[in-house]
């Protein structure tokens, strides 16, 4: 983002991607909006959708939970910008307060502090007129804002510099627990999903990156292999681009035909897909040997209990990054998030084997793309999933009185002529839990 035009450094202006109405209506209990941005996408302090907080006491949330919560609904690609009071004394002291809100926030949702610019700002609830600070890249100073920009075509500036990848991942994972004892299963299972997440960046496992079919039926694939990473350490805020070869393969090169505005058709989606692929017996032999099977016997009588995931996730990448990035940094943390967020559904009720499956919406209002996850054993209108939609309906500023996160609302990827609806594929992949 350019500097004002008097150019004195550090002045910088904010831009709106969504719409102003949205910041106000329909009114919340909280007048706190978490603003979130695509910093490796957009241009520094523009704003590309906004949230309310569902827990805590007026603008003093709760931000583990916040944190939490939002983990499984925002796409990998976006992040926390900062966050606004709407109402108040508009003071600066206000901005630089929700400022240090954001800036928790996103420490809490992702480990460590913001290595892009952040924005504290307090809204006029009467004329709408936003005063706001801004802190540059990895500094603490906040200096005042000079200029509010309302964007007049967000969908184009959202989709024609990024692009949608998205990775379906069933999963059965064995769990072994004492015949006569339930305590301790919860700490199995996280042990068990925390070597499922590490199995991801396992030398033998690949990935094979397929683009939308095209118009003549064809589409662009390759695969990955662990060679093609870079897995030595994951920067959260920014890309690691220019360590990647030349020869890497950008995003762009997958989509051959003019890409769709997500913001106008809503319910469909061209996305890249990511499919994992493993095959343990690669390089484990040498020439000759035989495999060796070795028994060890259980201490104690235990009980096998299979849990199974469906994972599918939606990441948000520049549409000129190279590929083998988009996975490592994007892609592999997207599966370790939805599993964490999954562990804490099931968790408390693990012997009950709930059916959760994510969907992804763009409902009216927002730009981008949300990732719900519903237990499928409950109908749609059954209370506990009605329930968990009026939240959502809250958190996203969308109307109580209309069905908008419904299933059949939920996004459909794949060429224009052939669409496939956000539901896992068939097929397991039971290698991750050996």
């Amino acid at each position: 983002m350019e500097a004002s035009a008097d150019g004195s450094r550090g002045r910088w202006a904010l831009r709106f991607l969504c719409l102003k109405r949205s910041l106000l209506s329909p009114p919340s209990a909280s007048p706190l909006r978490w603003l979130i941005g695509a910093p490796r996408v957009l241009p520094p302090f523009t704003v590309a959708a906004a949230l309310r907080p569902l827990h805590g006491d007026g603008a003093a949330p709760d931000l583990p939970r916040e944190a939490d919560e939002i983990r499984g609904l925002l796409p990998r690609g976006f992040d926390i910008l900062g966050a606004l009071l709407v109402g108040g004394e508009g003071s600066d002291a206000d901005a630089v307060r929700a400022l240090e809100l954001a800036r928790s926030l996103r420490e809490r949702l992702l480990g460590a502090a913001a290595s892009h610019g952040m924005v504290g700002g307090c809204m006029d609830a009467a004329f709408g007129e936003i005063r706001f600070v801004a802190s540059e890249s990895g500094g603490t100073d906040a200096v005042e804002g000079v200029e509010v920009v309302w964007e007049d075509e967000p969908g184009r500036l959202l989709w024609e510099k990024g692009c949608l990848l998205r990775c379906e991942l069933p999963l059965k994972l064995p769990l072994y627990v004492p015949a006569y004892e339930i305590s301790g299963i919860e700490e199995r299972f996280s042990a068990l999903l925390e070597s499922t997440v590490a199995k991801l960046r396992d030398p033998h496992v690949s990935y094979l990156v397929e683009g939308p079919i095209a118009s003549n039926e064809s589409r662009h694939s390759i695969i990955l292999y662990g060679d093609d990473f870079s897995f030595d350490s994951h920067i959260p805020g920014n890309s690691r681009t220019k360590e990647c070869t030349t020869s890497s393969v950008s995003c762009s090169e997958f989509f051959p035909e003019k890409r769709y505005n997500l913001s106008l058709t809503r319910e469909n989606a061209d996305a890249i897909e990511i499919t994992v692929l493993s095959n343990q017996s690669v390089g484990s032999l040498k020439p000759g040997t035989t495999p060796v099977v070795e028994y060890f016997p259980a201490p104690a009588p235990a009980s096998l209990r299979v849990i199974n995931l469906k994972l599918d996730i939606l990441c948000y990448s520049p549409i000129d990054f190279p590929v083998p990035v988009a996975v490592s940094e994007l892609v592999i943390p997207g599966l370790a998030d939805q599993m964490s967020v999954m562990k804490k559904i099931i968790a408390p009720e693990i012997t009950q084997q709930a059916q959760l499956c994510p969907y992804h919406f763009i409902p009216p209002g927002l730009h981008i793309p949300v990732t719900t996850i519903y237990d499928t054993r409950y109908g749609e209108i059954e209370e506990k999933q009605s329930e968990l939609r009026k939240e959502l309906h809250i958190r996203l500023g969308l109307p109580l009185d209309r069905p908008l996160l419904r299933i059949s609302n939920a996004l459909t990827f794949g060429g224009m002529g052939k669409r496939v609806k956000s539901t896992s594929r068939n097929g397991i992949f039971p290698f991750l839990a050996k």
